[in-house]
């Protein structure tokens, strides 16, 4: 309980208790399982497009500037960075309100709980960073050691998802908040370590900024407007100050109301109410329109609805079909276009692209695996009923498809065009491993009744 209340009072939460606020989770994962299918989709296009004898087009198009001009304040960038500084700072926000549920509601609102996917998650980061640094200490490309720490939830879970009922919904749960934990990781690493030059005048500006939003979620601000703009305020500060603009997204979502105004039980009382009075008043046969006083009943209906609602879910459910269907994919469809048709062979024995295939493939599977067996073993946590651990083992293996994350640090850690292409053939090459691997074992071993006895560590 104490816990709780400080989460909530960390997080910028009101009291009464917070209702419960979690999507229904199969929703919630049928929708990642379908984005990760899309996303491998548009990768493909970029990678093929990219090869192509139109591939001088495809560099063009992302390297055409935009321009956004208010007053005497322009904005100029190629399309290219209008998509990875901001559509993704819309995806980071979406990705702050998933931190923000589970930390509430979800698989990281216990400790003992969360123990095992943290576990898992920091020791998944840890071994591909130090695995990393193996191939590319004191080297040029030694700024990169953040790329295979990032596991893609989208991809990884479209993999679980072509596996049926072979990967039970535990196993999902697990895979999912260690991905989440590995979001909390990646943007902390992005924040202190990926930043060059900090200009404190505009960072103050959004300190000023996030302090104004979170006395709007203290004082019961519920409207998304307020915040909606005050985030683009926000945003903007963050482009200017150094510091990556998407960490803007997901301060913006820590603030964001997790309460509702009226419980399930006044809910249904008052509209139960509304509506029955809605229907006595009557209305002539064969009318279209409704009376003043039924409008009136039926703005309270509404009002009912969004009160029992948080503003967290509502903007979490609305924002996730887009940031699933178009905003990784085009992240994709910009970022994934790499010229495999020269020095490929080259490419693939650098340093950066190897230390990113060893750091994803074998790094995620050691660091996965051996924390879920140590914190079992100290007796911190258990893992979930009807999860053997070769699933876990599976899911470490899943764990090693970076993606989206992964070529967005990459994104920030090289400028030199030849390391960046280096690093973008190391993600897609263990990704590609890490999936294959992954669906190997889980389709071999996918049934939890295959180890029935093996449900604790001995």
């Amino acid at each position: 309980m104490e816990r709780t209340t400080k989460s909530r009072n960390i997080l910028g939460l009101n009291s009464p208790r917070i209702e419960q606020i979690a999507i229904p989770f199969q929703d919630f994962i049928k929708a990642e399982s379908f984005s990760g299918i899309l996303l491998i989709s548009f990768m493909l296009i970029a990678l093929a497009w990219a090869n192509s004898p139109w591939a001088a087009s495809y560099e063009s198009l992302w390297q055409t500037h935009i321009s956004v001009a208010v007053g005497g304040f322009k904005l100029d960038k190629p399309l290219l960075l209008w998509i990875n500084d901001g559509l993704m700072a819309v995806f980071f926000f979406v990705v702050g309100l998933e931190i923000k549920r589970e930390l509430l509601v979800g698989e990281l609102s216990t400790l003992r709980q969360a123990l095992f996917p943290i576990f898992a998650a920091v020791g998944g980061m840890i071994a591909p960073a130090l695995i990393f640094l193996l191939f590319n200490l004191n080297g040029p490309g030694e700024g990169g050691w953040g790329i295979p720490m990032a596991t893609d939830i989208a991809f990884a879970l479209g993999i679980l998802a072509l596996l049926g009922k072979r990967a039970p919904l535990p196993l999902k749960v697990f895979l999912t908040a260690v991905a989440i934990v590995d979001d909390i990781g990646a943007v902390l690493v992005i924040a202190l370590f990926y930043t060059e030059q900090i200009v404190w005048s505009y960072l103050g500006i959004a300190a000023v900024v996030f302090l104004i939003l979170v006395l709007f979620s203290r004082f019961g601000v519920r409207k998304p407007f307020p915040y909606a703009l005050l985030g683009l305020v926000l945003w903007v500060a963050f482009l200017k100050s150094g510091v990556h603009a998407t960490i803007a997204g997901v301060l913006l979502a820590m603030t964001i109301p997790a309460s509702t105004r009226i419980n399930r039980k006044g809910f249904l009382e008052r509209t139960r109410k509304y509506l029955d009075e809605f229907e006595h008043e009557g209305i002539r046969d064969g009318s279209p329109f409704t009376t003043k006083k039924q409008r009136a009943l039926l703005q309270g209906v509404e009002d009912c609805t969004h009160g029992v609602e948080a503003p967290l879910q509502r903007l979490e459910h609305s924002l996730h079909p887009w940031v699933a269907y178009f905003i990784m994919p085009v992240f994709a469809l910009a970022n994934a276009g790499v010229n495999l048709r020269t020095n490929i062979l080259a490419a693939l024995a650098n340093p950066v692209t190897l230390g990113i295939i060893v750091g994803l493939v074998v790094g995620k599977q050691v660091g996965v695996t051996f924390m879920s067996w140590l914190v079992t073993r100290l007796g911190l946590s258990r893992k979930a009923n009807g999860v053997t651990w070769k699933q876990i083992y599976g899911a470490s293996m899943l764990a090693g498809i970076g993606f989206t994350m992964s070529l967005f640090i990459s994104n920030l850690a090289f400028t030199d065009p030849v390391m960046l292409s280096n690093a973008k053939v190391g993600i897609l090459a263990a990704s590609f491993l890490s999936a294959g691997l992954g669906w190997v074992v889980l389709s071999k071993n996918g049934h939890s009744h295959d180890e029935g006895a093996e449900q604790e560590v001995p």
